[in-house]
């Protein structure tokens, strides 16, 4: 059994990833650290006295600032940052968050520089490229999670218009974690047979537009960003690195000449093992899927040249 992983940030997301993780039975331990006083090591006693109910082993352990806890992780997840807010976009988090992911990611790797990194901090597709160029590591050991909880969504939606199990649905997606997601209606199946045999185009339409607008549904109803789906989403991630299931996930990866793009961070599918991203599946897209990825793939790169501006780096 691998000895540690640690989760970045104690707020609803990170919290629910180390319960998560724990729950997997992955690790001997899971250290949660916060910069908060005391908010790590009260949720992370909470949840340790769960293990006897739920009937795991893996330790978990709350900590404040203290990144000497985290030495020699296995795989280190960021969720700290500012969760965004109704109205906010999240091109708006990249001044704060990103100072923020540079502090962490940086005295992670002093403890831990073999671990494998995965970010979830907004506005997610930049900051996967901050933690990357702070970490100077290679790019198959820097990622995002985005792409697994926006299928688990489309899926989701999917599921309730069909009136079927989501166990049942399989899709992918690629390009941003936001507005300019592109879900591929050719790729989306239920037990093999293609959903635009089951759907109408116009609700189909509707459903990949209520996905692109997924995380802004759930802040709108809660004030805050979501939390369970996307640390059931990290924790898929987890189990796949530590156990080498080489698991085929859309993650947000540094491509270099994938897709015709070069020096950026895009939700593609990989292949997760214990190397993290093991490859990146370079799929055979019509002319209409290309020209949605070139334009999400746009989007993001004024969000990179964005954070290049402000010289943090």
């Amino acid at each position: 059994m691998e000895k540690k992983i640690t989760v970045i940030g104690a707020g609803n997301v990170g919290s629910t990833v180390a319960q998560e993780i724990a729950r997997l039975d992955l690790v001997k331990e899971v250290v949660m650290i916060d910069m908060k006083t005391g908010i790590a090591e009260g949720k992370a006693l909470d949840q340790w006295q769960t293990s006897p109910i739920l009937n795991f082993e893996s330790r978990l352990v709350g900590v404040t600032n203290d990144y000497s806890l985290t030495r020699d992780s296995s795989v280190v997840v960021i969720t700290a940052g500012v969760p965004r807010k109704p109205g906010m976009s999240r091109d708006d988090l990249i001044l704060t968050n990103a100072v923020i992911v540079k502090e962490v990611t940086e005295k992670a790797v002093e403890y831990s520089p073999d671990a494998i990194f995965i970010v979830v901090s907004n506005p997610l597709d930049v900051m996967t490229y901050a933690a990357y160029l702070t970490a100077k590591k290679s790019p198959n050991k820097v990622f995002g999670m985005a792409g697994i909880l926006d299928t688990a969504r489309y899926r989701t939606f999917l599921a309730n218009a069909l009136n079927i199990s989501p166990k049942d649905i399989q899709a992918l997606l690629l390009g941003s974690h936001g507005d300019t997601m592109v879900p591929l209606k050719r790729y989306t199946t239920v037990s093999g047979i293609p959903v635009t045999d089951l759907l109408e185009e116009d609700v189909l339409d509707k459903i990949i537009e209520r996905t692109r607008k997924g995380g802004g549904e759930i802040i709108n109803h809660l004030g805050t960003s979501a939390w369970y789906a996307p640390g059931a989403a990290v924790a898929n991630m987890v189990e796949a690195i530590i156990r080498d299931q080489r698991r085929v996930f859309p993650v947000c990866a540094y491509l270099n000449g994938e897709y015709g793009l070069n020096d950026i961070y895009l939700g593609v599918p990989c292949i997760i093992g214990k190397n993290g991203i093991e490859s990146i599946i370079t799929l055979n897209l019509n002319e209409a899927e290309k020209k949605l990825l070139v334009e999400s793939a746009k989007s993001v790169k004024a969000t990179m040249d964005v954070l290049d501006e402000m010289k943090l780096f």
